[in-house]
């Protein structure tokens, strides 16, 4: 008889990494890779504690689920992956994530509203008062890359043609609109600390959320 010596356990193999999340019929978002040379305002949200990084991106987006998946894929090397995971997780928003994020918007107000004519301001809230009362939820609208002299014309013009629109219809723009805005407050938020003196340079200097529609 053959004695047979007993063979040592094997090491149970390593676990597989996390998969990103992924919505059939587009890309997942990507696993993001540790960046040592991030700096400045990213470097600091990347570090944020789990739940201080959701309380902080709700701020960009009313939507617990939004800022959930977005605090998740951290590390981000740079800000242009960070909007791309904001912008993923914006378009697979359900009806309800959309409603919860409408919900938590406030009216839209062009800047300096006070220099405008009366008859301009009364315009604008009596357009809003409409809007909410056909659609139930504030008109949101991203006006950051209109000039500031063009914001009301904008506001007001946009404000009229959405008005007619039917509430499914209105419903994927406002979304499309969320998610505009969640990008501009985002990048506002991780420049604020490493971008104050290009801002102050070009007369630009801002708060982290949209300069028209205020978190």
């Amino acid at each position: 008889m053959t004695n047979v010596s007993p063979q040592p356990p094997r090491p149970p193999p390593p676990e597989a990494p996390l998969r990103p999340l992924q919505t059939p019929g587009r890309p997942p978002i990507p696993a993001q890779a540790t960046a040592p040379g991030t700096t400045g305002g990213l470097a600091h949200f990347n570090a944020l504690p789990r739940e201080t990084a959701e309380l902080t991106l709700h701020t960009c987006c009313r939507s617990h689920a939004w800022a959930r998946r977005v605090a998740a894929h951290r590390p981000y090397p740079n800000l242009d992956a960070l909007l791309a995971a904001a912008d993923e997780a914006a378009y697979d928003l359900t009806p309800s994530d959309i409603a919860e994020a409408l919900a938590g918007e406030e009216q839209a107000l062009p800047p300096s509203p006070a220099g405008y004519p009366a008859a301009a301001r009364t315009a604008l809230v009596a357009a809003h008062s409409a809007y909410e009362t056909r659609f139930g939820h504030p008109f949101v609208i991203c006006l950051d890359d209109i000039a500031p002299g063009e914001a009301l014309d904008h506001l007001l013009v946009s404000l009229r043609t959405r008005l007619g629109h039917d509430p499914l219809h209105e419903r994927e723009l406002a979304a499309e609109e969320l998610r505009r805005l969640a990008r501009g407050r985002l990048a506002r938020l991780t420049r604020q600390e490493t971008g104050r003196e290009t801002r102050r340079e070009t007369g630009r200097e801002t708060g982290i959320n949209s300069p028209y529609v205020p978190v």
